[in-house]
């Protein structure tokens, strides 16, 4: 899926979620930009059939009350960018951050990286494991203290 499309996706799954029309989230987009955005500007952008500024990435953010690493968030798959597809794991990689000496920031971050542990626990042997793990809680009792 192109860029463009994995952030209109996230446009128009966060705007149900606020429960906005397109004429409202255009209207609210309008007071971050020079004008507010026609209707039909929020339904191509969702359809991702435009590109963004960077300051309409950041209108969109605010007018959404979400981040910008947010609105580029792709449930599966990677992305293509005009040279070429990025895999998932290179396209999650550039949406957390990467510097060692500094926390992970954000709602958003922790969420793709819980994720990636959903996937890593769903693999059949770990899956195993947990039930394992339930039938021996099961087995001993509660803890005494």
């Amino acid at each position: 899926m192109r860029v463009e499309e994995a952030i209109g996706r996230q446009i128009a799954r966060l705007r149900a979620e606020r429960r906005l029309s397109l004429t409202e989230l255009g209207e609210a987009l309008g007071r971050y930009l020079d004008k507010p955005w026609s209707r039909q500007a929020v339904h191509q952008a969702e359809r991702g059939q435009r590109s963004f500024t960077a300051a309409e990435l950041t209108a969109l953010a605010l007018a959404l009350d979400t981040s910008i690493p947010a609105l580029f968030r792709v449930e599966d798959g990677g992305v293509e960018l005009p040279g070429g597809a990025v895999n998932p794991e290179e396209y999650r990689g550039v949406l957390l951050n990467r510097e060692r000496e500094s926390p992970i920031d954000g709602l958003e971050e922790l969420i793709l990286a819980l994720h990636d542990i959903r996937a890593v626990l769903s693999r059949p042997a770990l899956a195993q494991l947990a039930r394992i793990g339930r039938v021996a809680d099961q087995v001993a009792g509660p803890e005494q203290p």
